[in-house]
């Protein structure tokens, strides 16, 4: 039960900018836990966005800007920094050179074509299907798809998928997660997902398995370009994800 606990402050601690202190000592062990209790900070962040973007609605917000406003609103309270991700493995993946290269130039700091064109699309899919999300009251649908994009990060950190660098985030979490946790959390979105889609209750689940097969083959495809994942690539699967899930759950409607 310590253990939990300590796994989900530290989530808590890492994926939020909620004051709440993590363990003082920080390794693989711990690192481990936390991945693991994301997908719960991920129902926590997505209960809140679904708040934010229902208060936005009510106010007779455009549903266009009260998804930007409501994407704005998260990346705050996870300060920004898995769309820095998003933009530093965009311009690794668009770069020529060996994997040294690529991890380069994402460490460089700034944003480039690639990049910046990556963050212009994930965040306009995200506010407009969060919008439309708003208008159509599915509001389930928003908590989903924020906490998919933390299910993601749990399968990026699968066994067997190992670490870019032996220092940094990556080294951290990178293959820790063991069948059990990804199984177990994919099971768990699938059934909160019967109810993203009013009078579709299977389009849910089955937009959920496939978001996470091809977030899973996207990781699997980085992982060999850069050889191994690092926390850059684990911010552009979350972000994916989040779109993604979204998108489908506006599919048929």
């Amino acid at each position: 039960m310590r253990a939990a606990v300590t796994g989900l402050s530290l989530a808590l601690s890492w994926l939020t900018v909620l004051p709440v202190r993590g363990p003082h000592d920080i390794g693989r062990p711990e690192g481990r836990r936390a991945i693991a209790a994301a997908p719960a900070v991920g129902a926590l962040l997505g209960a809140a966005v679904a708040g934010v973007l229902w208060v936005l609605s009510e106010a007779g917000l455009d549903p266009t800007l009260a998804g930007l406003l409501t994407v704005g609103a998260l990346a705050l309270a996870t300060r920004g920094m898995h769309v820095d991700g998003l933009a530093d493995t965009a311009d690794g993946l668009g770069c020529y050179g060996a994997p040294e290269r690529a991890r380069e130039v994402m460490r460089s700091g700034g944003a480039g074509p690639f990049g910046v064109a990556a963050l212009i699309v994930t965040i306009g899919v995200q506010a407009l299907s969060f919008g439309a999300l708003g208008a159509a009251q599915q509001w389930a649908g928003v908590i989903v798809a924020v906490t998919a994009g933390r299910v993601a990060v749990v399968i990026a950190c699968r066994r067997g998928v190992p670490a870019s660098s032996p220092r940094g985030f990556g080294a951290l979490v990178a293959d820790s997660q063991g069948r059990w946790a990804v199984g177990l959390w994919t099971v768990v979105l699938a059934a909160a997902a019967v109810w993203a889609v009013p009078d579709r209750w299977w389009q849910g689940p089955v937009v959920i398995v496939a978001v996470l097969a091809v977030a899973a083959f996207l990781i699997r495809h980085c992982a060999r370009r850069f050889d191994g994942i690092n926390g850059d690539l684990l911010g552009a699967t979350l972000e994916f994800a989040v779109a993604a899930t979204a998108v489908g759950f506006l599919l048929g409607g």
